[in-house]
């Protein structure tokens, strides 16, 4: 009983502080991108203290909720889409032994995302500004903008890693279950 109890704690203070975060993307529209990625990488403690199911369906709350009571839609989708499920799919991606492959693995599974979320925003969401942004980079604004967008993904992994690597060290000591 007590197994339970502590995942379904631990599951809503960090379900709490990733709606937080995409809250805080609303009052702070500068961090639009970064506050997603914060959450995302909160959803890591969930997959490495209790389960990969479990942070999944932590995923799939905050989602819900993010998409439904948060001010900056764009922000809330940007989670949904791209940086909320990365985390967890990391963890099944880093079990592939060859490095190039694992990285073109990531890199086309970022892509998608990234297209559907532009198709997403603008024709679902209607949000044209998005596209006036690409136009003003000139005929290939698209490509320079998914060019950036690689850049910025590809740091985000590797902070990933970092993160996921002083999260054991230093801090996982602390979500230890006493028995």
């Amino acid at each position: 009983m007590r197994d339970i109890s502590y995942r379904v704690a631990l599951g809503g203070i960090v379900s709490a502080l990733c709606l937080l975060c995409m809250f805080l993307a609303g009052i702070m529209p500068a961090f639009y991108l970064v506050l997603p990625m914060a959450a995302g990488v909160l959803l890591m403690i969930i997959a490495e203290e209790v389960s990969i199911s479990w942070a999944w369906l932590t995923y799939i709350s905050v989602s819900i909720l993010s998409m439904f009571m948060t001010a900056d839609k764009e922000a809330a989708l940007v989670f949904v889409m791209i940086f909320g499920h990365f985390p967890i799919l990391r963890l099944y991606l880093e079990k592939i032994r060859l490095k190039g492959l694992r990285w073109v693995i990531k890199i086309i599974i970022f892509n998608l995302c990234a297209v559907g979320f532009f198709y997403v925003t603008v024709f679902v969401f209607g949000i044209q500004q998005m596209l006036d942004e690409m136009n003003d980079l000139g005929k290939y604004g698209a490509v320079i903008l998914l060019a950036l967008c690689n850049i910025i993904f590809v740091l985000y992994d590797m902070n990933l890693w970092a993160f996921y690597r002083i999260y054991c060290i230093k801090l996982k000591h602390r979500f230890k279950r006493k028995k």
